[in-house]
Order: C-alpha cells, then structure tokens, then sequence
C-alpha cells in the first residue's frame, strides 16, 4: 500500500514539472516575440549619414569676417561716442569758466503824473426825510416819487378837524382878554383922575393899576396861543425843505399820520452829487481840497464826469489806514443817480517823480529790502534800498539808489556780493 502510494506520489509531481516546463517555455516564447515585435515596429529604415568637416580655408574666412565685424563696430559706435563726451566735457569746463550772464534794467524816475483810482459810491449832496408835523388824515398828496420839486413847494395837505375848533376857542379867548384889558385900562385911568382930587384911596389905585396890568398880559397870553395853534395849522400844508427830486413816498390819500413820527416822503438833491472814497495812507499827502477829480461809471463807458475835491477828513481811519475823502461831481441834467458805484480818478502832477524798479528785483532778507546792483566793473554789489508805493510790478524807491544805476531784475543763486558778471539789458527795457 505504501509502495502504490509512493508511486501515485511521483507520478503527480511528474507531472506537475512537466505542465511548470511548458508553461515556462510559451512565456519565454511570448517573451520574445513581443520583443521582436517592438524592434519591427520602432526601428526606422537606415540611412547612411556622411558628417560635414569645413576646410581650413572656410574657418579662416569666418575668423577673419568676425574680426571685420567687431573692428567696424568699434569705429561706428565708440569712437563718436568718446568724441561726444569730450565735447560735452569742454562745453561745461568752457561754460565752468565763462562769466555768467545776468539781465540788468536801468533804474529811472516814473511819470510826473501820480496815478490813484479808487473805488466810491455816489450820493446825492443832501438828502431829508419829510416827517408830518400835524395829527391828522391826508387829505391830498401833490406829488409822487421821481417828482422834481422846488423848495417850499407843497408836497401834501393834512386835514385836523379838531385843530379848527380849537382856533376858534383861541380867537375867542383872545377878544375877551382884550375886552376884559381894555375894561381894566378905563377903570384904572379913572381912578387915577379920582386920586388927584383925594376922592380915592392910594391903595385902591394901585389895586386897578395891577389889575389892568394882569388883564393885559392875559391877552398877549391869548395872542400867543392863537398864533401857535395858527402855526400848527399852517403845518397842515406839507412843503419841500429844499429842491431836489422824491426819492420816497410812504403814504397815501386817508392814510392816518401822527406828528414827529409819520415819514410822508424822502427828498434828495440831485443837481450835485458828492462821492466818498477812501484814500490809503501812502497817497493820503497827496490829495488836497480843491484838487481836480474824473469819475466814470460802467453805464457809461469811456464817459468821465469831472468833479473837486470838497474837503477831506485830515485824519486816518485806524481800522483800514485809510481817509476819508469827499468829492462833488455837478449833476445838471440828472444823469448820475444817487447810489451808484464809480471809479474815481484822482490822478496828481508831482514835481518830483520817485524811482521805479521791476517788482522781481526785490530781495529781501533779514536785514531789510535790497537789490543787485551792478558796478561799472561788471561786479555784483547788493544795496539796501527804501520802498514807497508798491504798484503790484513794479516798486518806487525812496532812498538807496540813483538814475541811472544798473539793478539786476531777477538775481538767482549764481549772483553774489562782488562776483562778476556779463550784464545784458533786460528785454522790454
């Protein structure tokens, strides 16, 4: 049993190396036919490839074009370029030691004639409110605004029903004053005759004396207050205080008005107008009553409107230093109004004309305004000058230089104290 096993043992194991040697042989077969497949596939068809070798000619040839090459490239583009920074270096050692330029103005004296235009406002010459001076109603009103009137023209008429009563109770009090005065007067005569022949006492006399005296001053009381309420109707009867033309009116027929505090009408004079400017202080001196003025308004462009100086104030405002000045300009036929806005030209002949230099001129520093002056040997020289006026460009100059003298008008860095310079005129100059 055990040999019949031993033998069926073997004859599997056999067996199962013969199917491992198959198996193994179809994988190497399979093996290389998928390799001789690849090579079939991926090798391409030979070409026979000759390599190039140049000649000993040929690599000369290009040695030699690449030296040509860079040797032409020197001669184009370094050699200007050297030759063009040694004329830039000379340029600026030439321009390093030349002497620099600067634009001079000589300094001269400015026009004879001062010239000031200022701003003002017109306004007529006099101007009043017209107030009621009666209690009442208007009862007419004779006149409207733009209204020419003429002084003591009647304006408007006020009717006080009460102030003719009482006109009538004064004329009465008045006659019996006067009766009661006159009655005294003939008694006091006739004791006075009655005294001579001792037939009346001295007493009584005088009793009738100071009687008629009493009686006579209660009459002139009476006159008085019926002339004051006749005055007080006479205010009834409203009349221009001066010519002039209405500029207002506030009222209107029946309108109630109250004594001293109803403005019925405004009355300006407009036959000549009057302007206030202010003058600032550096021109102050200059103005003088009496003197010629020109005004202009924009209604009336390239018109001027001659007016004087009236009078000034003498003194500066010191809020603004400024003066006030007043200036009447003749208005006959009305063609200014009250209000405008003028320019006004109080242009003067001076008879000594300051110096003017260029506004750009002016250095200042610490130590006061100055300017460059510069010297017949073409040297730089900085002068402390004093200013005037300052007409924006340009300046007059009180004290430091002469006409006639060289000024530099815009000095820049390059200009110091004594350093030389080539001045040329400034243009315009």
């Amino acid at each position: 049993m055990e040999a019949g096993l031993g033998r069926n043992g073997k004859g599997q194991i056999d067996m199962l190396e013969t199917i491992e040697e198959k198996l193994r042989k179809e994988i190497e077969d399979l093996k290389r036919q998928l390799h001789e497949h690849k090579h079939a596939v991926s090798r391409p068809a030979k070409v026979p490839v000759t390599a190039w070798q140049p000649s000993g000619f040929t690599i000369w040839s290009i040695v030699l074009g690449l030296i040509i090459l860079i040797v032409a490239a020197f001669f184009v583009g370094w050699i200007p370029l050297h030759k063009r920074q040694a004329l830039i270096y000379a340029e600026a050692r030439e321009q390093g030691e030349a002497v620099p330029l600067v634009e001079v103005i000589r300094v001269s004296r400015s026009t004879p004639k001062s010239d000031l235009q200022l701003p003002g406002s017109i306004q007529a010459l006099t101007e009043a409110p017209i107030l009621a001076r009666a209690n009442g109603y208007i009862k007419r009103r004779l006149v409207d605004i733009g209204d020419r009137v003429k002084e003591g023209q009647p304006v408007a008429e006020i009717e006080e029903p009460e102030m003719d009563a009482q006109l009538a109770q004064a004329r009465a009090d008045l006659a019996t004053a006067q009766a009661n005065a006159k009655l005294a007067g003939v008694t006091a005569g006739r004791y006075q005759d009655l005294l001579k022949s001792e037939a009346v006492s001295k007493q009584d006399v005088d009793n009738y004396a100071g009687d008629y005296a009493a009686k006579q001053a209660m009459g002139q009381s009476a006159e008085a207050n019926l002339k004051k309420l006749e005055e007080m109707k006479s205010f009834e009867t409203v009349y221009a205080p001066f010519s002039g033309v209405i500029t207002l009116r506030n009222v209107d027929v029946g309108a109630l008005v109250n004594a001293g505090s109803t403005l019925l009408f405004r009355v300006a004079q407009t036959s000549t107008l009057r302007t206030y400017v202010n003058v600032p202080q550096t021109d102050a001196d200059s103005i003088r009553p009496g003197q010629q003025a020109r005004l202009s308004v924009s209604n009336f462009p390239g018109r001027y409107f001659t007016g004087t100086v009236a009078r000034t104030a003498n003194s500066l405002d010191p809020s603004s230093r400024t003066m006030l000045v007043e200036v009447q300009v003749p208005n006959p036929n009305g063609v200014l109004l009250p209000g405008m806005y003028s320019q006004v030209d109080l242009s003067s002949a001076r008879t000594d004309p300051p110096l003017l230099i260029p506004g750009v001129a002016l250095i200042v520093r610490a130590t006061g305004p100055e300017v460059a002056v510069v010297r017949p040997d073409h040297t730089v020289h900085f002068q402390k000058i004093g200013i005037g006026r300052d007409y924006g460009d340009r300046l007059e100059v009180v004290s430091g230089l002469e006409v006639g003298d060289t000024v530099v008008t815009n000095p820049r860095d390059f200009v110091r104290e004594g350093v030389k310079v080539n001045p040329v005129n400034a243009a315009g100059s």
